[in-house]
Order: C-alpha cells, then structure tokens, then sequence
C-alpha cells in the first residue's frame, strides 16, 4: 500500500470519532420566561447529548417559567418531575436532541413583557422570605 492510501486510512478511522461530540448551548444561570438564557456554545464530553429543560413554578399568583439549556447524559434525557427552589415547587421537563446546537430556542410562554417583569420582581421577593 503506498502512503497516500494509508493516510486515507487513517483520516477515515479518526473521521467518526471526531463526530461523536456535540456542540450544544449552555446557559451561565437560568432564565425566566420570557427571556432566554444567555446562551454559549460548548462543546460536550464524548457521549453527551444536548439538553433543552423548561420548569414551571407556581406559588400562590405567581407564575414563574425558568429555561436551561447545557450538554447531558443520556439518562437526564427525556425526564419530567419536580424540582424545589426558594420554596416553590416546580414542575420540570428535560428534551434532548442530538446535532449541533440544537438546543437554541426557547418555547416562550407569554409574549409580555410586563409578565417577565412582574416575575422577576416576584422571584426576588419569594426569594428574601425563603
């Protein structure tokens, strides 16, 4: 075999284990519906998939969405349950996907912005009691 056949060799067994790892968003904390996380691409450990979590919390009048976007083991995929934070409990559900960046977009829960305001100012004050 020459050696241009060998480098093709060689290209073609390193090709596939470049493409294991994803590059997926990660937020640097959580957001509040309706704005969206500050998002950076990172790339995941070998395996990971990208994950997409969207959480619900509701004390008393006060509705509260919260986004998280970051890479993922494959056994946080796909899961609902219930998280507590700052005494409220929220109703939690993680999506995953599998090519690069695709967990970008958020589902956003209300358009209004007063609402976003209204939440944040609540989230703060729940926060101070708990």
């Amino acid at each position: 075999m020459n050696s241009k056949g060998s480098f093709l060799i060689l290209i073609g067994c390193c090709l596939p284990l470049a493409a294991l790892s994803l590059t997926c968003y990660t937020c640097m904390f959580p957001a509040i519906s309706p704005l969206d996380c500050l998002k950076f691409p990172q790339e995941c450990p070998t395996g990971q998939r990208c994950l997409a979590s969207t959480a619900v919390g509701v004390k008393g009048s006060v509705h509260i969405v919260l986004y998280e976007r970051s890479c993922a083991l494959p056994s946080q995929c796909d899961l609902s349950g219930e998280k507590h934070a700052a005494g409220i409990s929220f109703n939690y559900t993680n999506e995953c996907c599998d090519t690069d960046l695709c967990n970008a977009a958020a589902t956003i829960s209300s358009p209004c912005w007063t609402g976003a305001v209204l939440s944040l100012c609540s989230l703060a004050f729940l926060l101070q009691l708990g």
